[in-house]
């Protein structure tokens, strides 16, 4: 009785610690406008980054492929908001979460087009059994759990915003010579288009191996 007790215990403990870290925006400085954000733990900072650690998470994903960011994001945004309107197996309204992820592939050349992936994060409701999507170009994704370099930038998240910062977090983890994923960034976005100031977007490089933070001299 006792072992089976325990069995039980550790087998809830493991199932809490797996839980995504997703909880009241009123946590997070950049998520005003929705009731649930991704929450982080700040490992470390430098003037031009933050490393972060994020719990892995389930989200709700679509792929659309372009030459252009802006008109693919434009295309997939939709997708997935029809998706939490009701679009689903259960006809049941979602509600909108942040940040919107846009992973992005680093080796895109302008005349080529390419596949960009974007992803709502699914409220802790529905973290563990989502309703299913009715389109067929929409499906979940379980993201890791992983440690993140991220630099934020005001304005709005468009192609050359996110390109320029992208590059500026690349040079700055080159320098540091950080470890990290050389293959895609994530585009990150916290606003709706309807908000003005204030707005919030970032980009991240996946870490590999233990971060790196130097000092500022």
């Amino acid at each position: 009785m006792v072992v089976v007790y325990f069995a039980g215990l550790i087998g809830l403990l493991l199932f809490l610690t797996a839980e995504a870290r997703i909880g009241n925006s009123s946590e997070s400085p950049f998520c005003t406008e929705t009731k649930e954000c991704l929450l982080y733990d700040l490992l470390c900072q430098t003037d031009d980054y933050e490393v972060r650690h994020y719990d892995a998470a389930k989200w709700v994903t679509t792929d659309e492929e372009s030459y252009v960011f802006d008109k693919a994001t434009y295309t997939a945004f939709m997708r997935l908001f029809k998706y939490i309107n009701g679009s689903n197996n259960d006809g049941v309204k979602i509600d909108m979460t942040a940040p919107v992820i846009i992973k992005v592939q680093e080796k895109k050349r302008i005349w080529q087009s390419a596949i960009y992936t974007l992803s709502f994060l699914l409220p802790s409701a529905y973290q563990n059994d989502p309703p299913q999507p009715t389109d067929n170009k929409v499906y979940f994704t379980d993201l890791p759990d992983m440690k993140v370099y991220a630099r934020t930038y005001g304005g709005y998240m468009v192609s050359l915003t996110t390109a320029y910062n992208s590059m500026q977090l690349k040079k700055q983890l080159d320098r540091a010579q950080a470890s990290y994923n050389t293959e895609y960034y994530y585009a990150v976005g916290y606003d709706s288009p309807m908000k003005i100031m204030n707005r919030h977007n970032e980009v991240w490089y996946i870490a590999e191996g233990e971060p790196v933070c130097p000092s500022s001299p």
